[in-house]
């Protein structure tokens, strides 16, 4: 399974999805069109944002990969008008990375 994560991370969530066997590509600032290109997202089986404002990066991903599965992992609520496109938001006070981490690999 190949990942991008967007946003600072933490909780360390890239790490524990590499430690489920996830290959994870960090994107370093603004997740833009041509990062997430330059990151392969028209590969990827997962988006993790972990910053909701880079919420736009869902919108730009789907748009490239249909198919790539748009993860929200932050403490602030996500935008409304991200929220159709997000296929699951967690807040890393409810669950650990450790535990977010093995559901998404195992799927």
């Amino acid at each position: 399974m190949y990942a991008i994560l967007a946003g600072p991370d933490p909780d360390d969530l890239g790490e524990q999805l590499r430690e489920q066997g996830v290959e994870v590509t960090a994107i370093d600032g603004l997740a833009t069109r041509p990062k997430l290109e330059e990151a392969g997202v028209h590969r990827a089986a997962l988006l993790v944002l972990t910053d909701v404002e880079q919420a736009t990066a869902i919108a730009i991903a789907k748009d490239i990969n249909d198919d790539v599965r748009a993860v929200v992992y932050d403490r602030q609520s996500l935008p409304e008008f991200a929220s159709a496109q997000t296929d699951l938001a967690v807040d890393p006070e409810l669950l650990g990375a450790e535990t977010v981490a093995e559901e998404l690999a195992a799927e």
